[in-house]
Order: structure tokens, then C-alpha cells, then sequence
């Protein structure tokens, strides 16, 4: 209880922060939209055409910021992929106070993390939760499939977008390889470490399969990058090697029934992130998985002052005696930026989060948001066409929310039609992660821009690691709990989640292009430090094969330690590659 306590203050610190910033970036992107006609803005030097056929690659060409700026008002291969003109902000708007830029932008990325984290875990986790017990699919097919596409949604959809401009490709195929480096050897590496003294042995065929099936995908990776292309049907055949592997996984769950009982297999799916369950002792013994219940628990105390909100949207206003406060009055009202867009837009019929009124509201604003985003894409339409657009979402959305008001009741969600709402939260999840997860890589191409870093190494690096923390967090959690089979857990989604990853993330973003660039192959960005990448992954994958068996399949410091060094030596030659230290190429 003191512990609940002393953390809410953090947690409301926290929130305050993040809707402060929310605000102020607010700004920042309307400062984006105004394109000053000042002299300050346009030098005396003149742009030349070779330097705009250089792309943003011509920018570092000039010192001043005021060149710069009319360097990137006077070409389109900077325009950015989001929402937000990055570059034109940091260069023309900050462009004498470089400083503020760059903290302005590394704010604005940690909120894009969050919010893409917290998308995902409250919303997209909650329909897809929904969908598993309306299929009333089994825990194992549910693991490997559903619940693995929750866990893996922020590493999906950023590379599904990175594959919609060619320009930002080389950025999703690098986010998906370094975040399976990140987990495979910092994760597990830092799990062994943590669990060294308890001398804990996981199963050694659960282990093998998991970490084989990684070797085997990444070198069916390998030779798409060498072949250098990859048509629709080769990338269709790749994202279905995912079927085969819950086909292992599901026929090993038969088999092993038994042994699981006894708490010597792995009971969740290895797909599964260790911060997908929350474990409770049977009076059998049995570990039992409660699907995506963890994954809302990691944001909960962020969450908790709206424990009370379902019933009514006046009640997000409702001021109690403990929180009386003109502090609390304006937190509350800081909140609603973040808050009040995703709530407004995608429907949740899970009993907790219950509101007649926002599920009123969701089912009317939804089409509306979906028509905004259509015009947003859509520059060529005349004005006329986009007012006809925005009739016709306007219409349906009136007519979603009668039906809503006239079929729901209030005090609990409904119980008949179920599909339709899980489908259209479902979708609408699927939306705002897209819209957040197309931001974030635009931010990320724009910050290299800055730093003059390459896109590869900004893809392993800074995506990887804010996808991949949750990751780290949960599953060494996981791992230190004194509850049977918990390192097993964490371990099995240490390897389990990369192949997800790589199959479903990368292999939906090769089928989708690859079927946008029908009927000529997709071409693989040609970048020889993917060969680096690769060679190092399978190097600490067969150093886990290796060395683990050999010690009795303990988890111990020697183990963790080695994963621990071989991904800080791939990082550190990486980044001794990026600043001129040291050239293998």
C-alpha cells in the first residue's frame, strides 16, 4: 500500500509532464504549417539544381540556418513522411537556437514512444483480447497469434510504414534486425545475469526449438538480402513460415502436456512477451495465463486516476476531496490532449472501461477520423471533392452513433453484435498505432537528417531500443519472480518474439510492397551493413546454442555476460563506423 501511495505522485508527475509537452508541441506543429515569407528566410545565395537533385543529402552543403531553410522549402525530396515538417521546424523556426531544437525533438520522440506504447497496450491489446474470447480460441493458438500480434504491434507497424516510402525502408529493416539483436543478447543476457545465483535450467527442447527456428528464419532472411528482390509470391511464402512455426508450437503443446503440468515446459506460447501474462497458482499447480492482463498492468498506474471514468465523460471532471487541488483541476484538464482523441475514436466495449458515451461518441467520430486521414493523403482532390469526403464520413458517423446511443445501455457494454464493435476497435486501434507509428519513423528520418547519421545505424538503434525496453522490463520482472516457470516464460519470448517480429513485421512489410511494386519484384535497399547486422545476430544465437547446453541449460553470469559483450561490440563498431573511425567496408 505505501508503495501504491508514494508512487502516485511520480506517476501524476510523470502524466503532467507528458500533457505539458503534448501542449507545447501542439505549437511546435503549428509552427510547422507556417511558412514565414521573412528575408531572414531567404539568403542571397542561390540554391543550385545540382544540389536539390542531392536530395536532403544537399543540405549539409550550407552553414547558415537560413540557407538551409530555403534549401528545404525549395525541394520535395525533403518533405516529410508524417504529419509534421521536422526539418523545417529545427532549421527555419529554431534556426538560430539549435539547442531548443534538438530538446524540442527529443521530447517529442519520447512522447511518440509513449504514446505508441500505450495505443497499443490499452487500446489495440483490449480488442484483441476481445477477439480471442469471442473466437474462444485455445491459450497456445491464442499466444502465438493474437497475443504475440499485441506484444509485437509497435515493431510491426513502424516497419510497415518505413516500407511505404522507399527513402525510409533501409530504417524498418534495421529496426526489426536490432530490435531481435537487442532481446535475443541484451534481454537474455541481462535475465541471466539477474537469475545467475538461483542456478535456474529452463527446458532444453523448448529452448532449442525456439532459438533453431530464429537460425533458420534469419538465414532464409539472408538470402532474400542477397538475391537483392523479392516478388509477392516469395514474400507470402516467408510471412507463412509464421503457420509453421505455430504448427510446432502447437503440436509440442500436445505432446507435452503432461510435462507442462509438472512445470518442466514453458506454458505460454515462446511468442509471447513475458509481459503479456500474469501468473496465478491453481490448486493444481498449474501455471496458469491470463491473456494480455500484464500488458494493461504496465501502464496501470498511469492509468489509475481514470479508474473511475468509464461510467460518464463529466466524471473525467469530477474533482473529490483528495484532489481538490489547483493542481489536480489542471493535470486533469492537461490530460485530456492525450487522452481524449484515442478515446473518442476508438471503441472499447471491455467491462472496465465501459462508457455509453464514449462509445456513443467513438462510433460517430470514427468515420469522421477515418475521412480526415483519407484527405490528409490525398493532395491532388479539389476542395469540392474533400468536403464531399467529409459529408459522406459525416453522414455515416451520425448514423453509426444513433444506432450506438439506441442499442447500448449504460451501465454495462453490450452482449449481442459483439463483432462489429471489436472489429471497428480493432481498426480503428490499427489507425491511431499507423498514424503514431508513421510519425515516429518520420521523426527518426528527420533526426538523422540533423545528426547526418545513417539510416541504418538510427533503425538499430533508437527504434530498437524504445520498442524493445518494455521488452527488457517485463521479462527480466518476469524472470525474478518466485512463481514456477517464470525464466522459462521470459526466455521463450526473448526467442519467440524476434520470430514474430521478423516473419509477421518484416513479412507483412515485403508482401505489401512487393504487391504495391507488382508485377516486378520489390527491391531490398542495398545496404552491406545489414551483412554485419545478420552476422552478429546469428553469432550470439549460436553462442546461446552453444554455451547453455555445455553448462546444464543454466542460466548463469558467464552466459549473460557473452550475449552482454557481443551486442556491445556490435554497437560500438557500429558506431566507430559512423564517425570515420574505423571503415570495413
Amino acid at each position: 500500500m505505501a508503495n501504491s501511495v508514494s508512487a502516485a505522485p511520480q506517476t501524476k508527475v510523470f502524466h503532467f509532464f507528458l500533457s505539458l509537452l503534448f501542449l507545447l508541441l501542439i505549437l511546435f506543429y503549428l509552427s510547422t504549417r507556417l511558412y514565414p515569407s521573412s528575408p531572414l528566410h531567404r539568403p542571397t545565395k542561390i540554391i543550385s539544381p545540382e544540389d536539390l537533385d542531392e536530395g536532403c543529402n544537399g543540405l549539409h552543403r550550407y552553414e547558415s540556418s537560413e540557407a538551409k531553410c530555403t534549401y528545404l522549402t525549395s525541394t520535395a525530396r525533403c518533405d516529410p513522411q508524417g504529419y509534421m515538417n521536422y526539418l523545417y521546424f529545427f532549421y527555419c523556426v529554431c534556426g538560430n537556437y539549435p539547442a531548443l531544437g534538438y530538446i524540442l525533438l527529443l521530447m517529442w520522440l519520447i512522447l511518440l514512444f509513449y504514446l505508441l506504447g500505450n495505443t497499443a497496450a490499452h487500446y489495440f491489446c483490449s480488442n484483441l483480447e476481445g477477439i480471442t474470447r469471442l473466437l474462444k480460441l485455445s491459450p497456445t493458438i491464442a499466444g502465438v497469434t493474437l497475443l504475440a500480434l499485441g506484444n509485437g504491434a509497435p515493431d510491426i507497424f513502424s516497419s510497415i510504414v518505413s516500407f511505404m516510402d522507399p527513402d525510409t525502408n533501409v530504417v524498418g529493416l534495421n529496426s526489426i534486425l536490432g530490435a531481435a539483436f537487442f532481446v535475443s543478447c541484451v534481454v537474455v543476457g541481462t535475465i541471466s545475469i539477474c537469475v545467475g545465483r538461483r542456478e535456474i535450467i529452463i527446458d532444453k527442447l523448448s529452448f532449442i526449438r525456439d532459438l533453431g527456428f530464429l537460425l533458420f528464419v534469419l538465414l532464409v532472411l539472408l538470402m532474400i538480402i542477397i538475391i537483392g528482390n523479392i516478388n509477392v509470391f516469395c514474400a507470402l511464402a516467408f510471412t507463412s513460415l509464421y503457420l509453421v512455426y505455430v504448427l510446432v508450437v502447437s503440436i509440442g503443446h500436445f505432446f507435452w502436456k503432461e510435462d507442462e503440468k509438472k512445470g518442466l515446459i514453458d506454458v505460454c506460447p515462446p511468442s509471447c512477451s513475458a509481459k503479456a501474462f500474469s501468473f496465478q497458482a491453481t490448486e493444481h499447480g498449474d501455471l496458469e495465463t491470463s491473456l494480455l492482463n500484464s500488458m494493461a498492468e504496465m501502464d496501470e498506474s498511469i492509468e489509475g486516476r481514470r479508474a473511475d471514468e468509464p461510467n460518464s465523460i463529466k466524471s473525467y471532471f469530477k474533482i473529490t476531496s483528495s484532489t481538490s487541488s489547483c493542481f489536480h483541476k489542471i493535470l486533469y484538464l492537461l490530460d485530456l490532449p492525450l487522452y481524449l482523441p484515442r478515446r473518442l475514436t476508438i471503441p472499447d466495449v471491455s467491462g472496465q472501461k465501459w462508457s455509453k458515451p464514449y462509445a456513443v461518441a467513438s462510433a460517430a467520430f470514427a468515420p469522421v477520423l477515418l475521412t480526415v486521414i483519407w484527405n490528409s493523403k490525398r493532395k491532388e482532390k479539389t476542395t469540392e471533392e474533400r468536403m464531399v469526403i467529409y459529408l459522406f464520413g459525416g453522414l455515416i458517423g451520425m448514423a453509426f452513433g444513433t444506432v450506438a446511443l439506441w442499442k447500448t445501455k449504460k451501465d454495462r457494454p453490450p452482449t449481442q453484435f459483439l463483432c462489429p464493435w471489436l472489429a471497428g476497435g480493432f481498426l480503428m486501434s490499427v489507425v491511431w498505432v499507423c498514424i503514431i507509428a508513421e510519425e515516429l519513423v518520420s521523426l527518426l528520418v528527420s533526426i538523422g537528417v540533423v545528426l547526418e547519421i545513417s539510416p541504418s545505424l538510427l533503425g538499430l538503434s533508437v527504434p530498437a531500443w524504445g520498442n524493445s525496453l518494455g521488452d527488457l522490463v517485463a521479462n527480466v520482472f518476469v524472470a525474478l519472480q518466485d512463481e514456477p516457470g517464470g525464466a522459462q516464460v521470459a526466455i521463450s519470448g526473448s526467442y519467440g518474439g524476434p520470430i514474430f517480429n521478423i516473419l509477421v513485421g518484416l513479412g507483412l512489410s515485403l508482401l505489401l510492397s512487393s504487391w504495391a511494386a507488382y508485377p516486378c519484384p520489390l527491391v531490398i535497399p542495398k545496404d552491406p551493413t545489414l551483412f554485419q547486422t545478420v552476422g552478429f545476430l546469428v553469432g550470439g544465437l549460436l553462442w546461446a546454442l552453444l554455451m547453455l547446453p555445455c553448462r546444464g541449460m543454466k542460466l548463469d553470469r558467464v552466459f549473460g555476460c557473452g550475449l552482454l559483450t557481443i551486442y556491445l561490440f556490435f554497437m560500438s563498431l557500429r558506431f566507430a563506423e559512423s564517425l570515420g573511425l574505423l571503415q570495413l567496408q
